[in-house]
């Protein structure tokens, strides 16, 4: 079993990784505490984590699998695993997926991307195989035509689809255009992005009888940070113990936060990986502890996840929140925020999704509350437009299909920054 003691894998990285030799060149030869060790600086660790001449590895590249990581832009990143390392990964988290409500006999499409040395179809055909009970497994894969997805779904009766929240959406408008839904998909298991209420509401029309889950919380390059726990909050979730040490850091001090409902940045341990260690690795998120007892944690969102617009920093966060507390009838299916610029200076445009039909009048008296709740919200944005820093905040109404996904891992893309680069 590759789950390490901390102390072992602290002398194993310094041992054999040039990486983490010079990263922890000035510590004492025994380290006892996680929070003795620095947390590692990503730009520092992708710098070395390179295809040729590699030094955050621990041995040559001889036996592993292979994935691309880093999103939608920037130098492509790969993270590796061995083949026991892999085995352990898929094992631990199909584990969880029964505390998300896999139960045996279910019946579950598989709609995450494949290709391109991207994981998520296969990590989740791989965990679905390694858990604990039987289940029959439909790998229809993200790409695959709505139509053909859909008569999959029917012709083998699925209890649960799983997918990313964008996907999960995709397929629901699709199924409302026509005036279809699959009353028999039972759970809806979705993963790799935030779930919100307004997808929500797209999700119920379609799957009348069936509750949403968080399939678990894992990336490629961090690897397992948390299984669901049961509840109506779908962003609890717990370490995968042993394999994981979870910490939440405060995000001006570094140092750790134990206390309930006090926000700080994911940093997390992978006690199991060897060929590419993750040691006090920042996984890109912010959470808040739930409970500290059980270590129950809240995802709160990317830590990086918002936009600068002239002067004014706004973040996803406040521009769901506006739209939350403006749209009482449920008409927005779906949230993009636009950057663009034109006539000299930045501005928003909040991208919105509806269903076809609405009566104009309301989608527009609806516009002007989101609107208005937003500058309520950051008065700095309204006080830049006065000033002539900024655009007035815009809306522009579209349909959930029409949204930017990323081609290759069927996510959302929530900030589209279409500002010029020259």
């Amino acid at each position: 079993m590759p789950v390490q003691r901390f102390t072992d894998l602290v002398h194993f990285a310094r041992d054999c990784s040039p990486f983490y030799a010079d990263l922890y060149a000035d510590l004492p030869p025994e380290v006892n505490s996680l929070t003795d060790l620095p947390v590692v600086d990503q730009n520092a660790f992708w710098a070395a984590n390179t295809l040729h001449d590699n030094r955050v590895l621990t041995a040559p590249l001889g036996e592993a699998v292979v994935f691309k990581t880093g999103g939608t832009t920037g130098t492509p990143r790969f993270s590796f695993y061995t083949r026991e390392e892999w085995r352990e990964f898929v094992t631990a988290f199909g584990a969880g997926l029964v505390d998300a409500g896999l139960q045996p006999g279910h019946r579950v499409a598989d709609l995450f991307y494949a290709g391109e040395l991207y994981a998520s179809f296969l990590f989740v055909l791989d965990s679905l195989a390694h858990t604990p009970v039987d289940n029959v497994r439909l790998p229809i894969g993200g790409a695959a035509p709505l139509e053909s997805t859909v008569c999959a779904l029917q012709d083998f009766a699925a209890h649960i689809v799983a997918a990313t929240p964008t996907t999960l959406c995709q397929l629901a408008e699709h199924l409302t255009s026509a005036g279809r839904q699959l009353p028999g998909v039972e759970l809806l298991f979705f993963g790799g992005e935030a779930l919100f209420s307004d997808q929500r509401r797209l999700l119920a029309d379609a799957f009348p009888n069936a509750v949403h889950r968080s399939l678990g919380y894992a990336s490629v390059d961090a690897g397992l940070l948390g299984r669901p726990v049961a509840g109506p909050d779908t962003r609890t979730h717990r370490p995968f113990t042993p394999h994981t040490v979870v910490e939440i850091l405060d995000e001006l001090t570094g140092e750790p936060i134990r206390e309930v409902a006090r926000p700080g940045r994911v940093v997390v341990t992978q006690l199991f990986r060897s060929l590419m260690p993750v040691i006090r690795y920042p996984a890109g998120d912010r959470a808040e502890w739930t409970d500290t007892e059980s270590d129950a944690f809240r995802i709160l969102g990317r830590a990086e996840e918002g936009v600068r617009v002239g002067p004014v920093s706004l973040y996803w966060d406040d521009a769901m929140s506006a739209i939350s507390e403006a749209d009482t009838r449920g008409l927005v299916t779906g949230t993009q925020l636009v950057v663009r610029r034109w006539a000299g200076r930045d501005g928003l445009i909040l991208r919105l999704a509806t269903a076809p039909g609405h009566d104009p009048v309301a989608l527009d008296a609806l516009a002007k509350a989101v609107v208005t709740g937003l500058n309520t919200a950051r008065p700095l944005y309204p006080a830049s437009v006065a000033t002539g820093f900024v655009h007035p905040l815009g809306v522009e109404w579209t349909r959930h299909r029409d949204l930017v996904i990323n081609s290759r891992s069927g996510k959302l893309v929530r900030v589209l920054d279409e500002r010029p680069t020259t």
